[in-house]
């Protein structure tokens, strides 16, 4: 005889839920994690950039900033302008920093003897002219040898034991042969942008600064241009630190600088690219 026991509604909905939680566990257990797609590109990762970069490139750089961030738009790029011999000591001293820029390759080559710099990352970027500017109304000053007139009482130059266009300035007027006749007369400059900016403002009668600085600000006039065998040559040389904690977006954007956008930005602003 077939006996119909009660059901009991409470057991038999503890029973169901404890099968089911048993599945979802085995089930747990044997699922294989899936990695994630290591084919992402550098330019979709998110990464912020920072610049170290001689003080003559500001207005090139600030130009090219817009220009790519339209193209890497999870990419940030913060600039750090000043003299590259300021800029190298930073460096040596700890700052974070992802890529260097300098007017010179003395900089650059002492952060190489010292195994700062990514291997294989270093490369010639630009080239820049040096010139001799004075305020936009003056007619005093018309070669380097006028420098040398009584007229001429503060003639403004970059510190050459920091500044590269100091250095190149000081290379200029001794190859002239009038750098100690003219000496007294200078007023050293933290970085090549306040040698010009003491032009602008009247407060030295002339200035030697790089092409590219001159063309920044119709407050000032080129009166001379320095013969190439007067000076050594004005290179600008890139490159990725070995500390950079973004290296691929570090690389992406050197490659940037030399492509045809920043190109037609930089010869605008009176640089030459080399493309070396």
């Amino acid at each position: 005889m077939f006996v119909m026991l009660p059901i009991n509604n409470k057991r038999i909905f503890a029973f169901l839920s404890w099968v089911c939680l048993s599945l979802l566990l085995v089930v747990g257990c044997n699922q294989t994690t899936i990695p994630k797609s290591s084919t992402t590109s550098p330019a979709s990762q998110s990464a912020t950039l920072t610049i170290s970069a001689a003080a003559s490139l500001k207005d090139a750089m600030e130009e090219i900033k817009p220009l790519y961030a339209n193209q890497n738009s999870n990419v940030k790029l913060t600039y750090n302008f000043g003299s590259s011999g300021a800029l190298q000591q930073q460096i040596e001293q700890g700052a974070g920093v992802d890529i260097f820029i300098s007017a010179a390759t003395k900089q650059v080559d002492a952060l190489q003897k010292k195994g700062l710099l990514l291997d294989g990352t270093r490369k010639d970027l630009l080239k820049n002219q040096v010139v001799l500017i004075t305020p936009q109304n003056s007619t005093v000053v018309a070669d380097f040898k006028d420098l040398t007139k009584p007229s001429v009482k503060k003639i403004a130059l970059g510190e050459p034991k920091s500044v590269p266009a100091g250095q190149y300035a000081q290379q200029v007027l001794t190859s002239s042969k009038i750098f100690d006749q003219i000496k007294s007369k200078a007023v050293y400059a933290k970085d090549v942008r306040q040698a010009l900016n003491y032009v602008e403002s009247g407060n030295a009668d002339a200035g030697i600064v790089y092409l590219s600085d001159a063309k920044s600000t119709p407050k000032v006039k080129i009166v001379a241009t320095a013969p190439e065998n007067t000076h050594s040559p004005v290179v600008y040389p890139i490159a990725v630190l070995k500390n950079s904690k973004n290296v691929d977006a570090a690389k992406d954007f050197v490659q940037f600088l030399s492509g045809n956008q920043a190109k037609t930005v930089f010869e605008k602003q009176g640089f030459t690219v080399t493309g070396s």
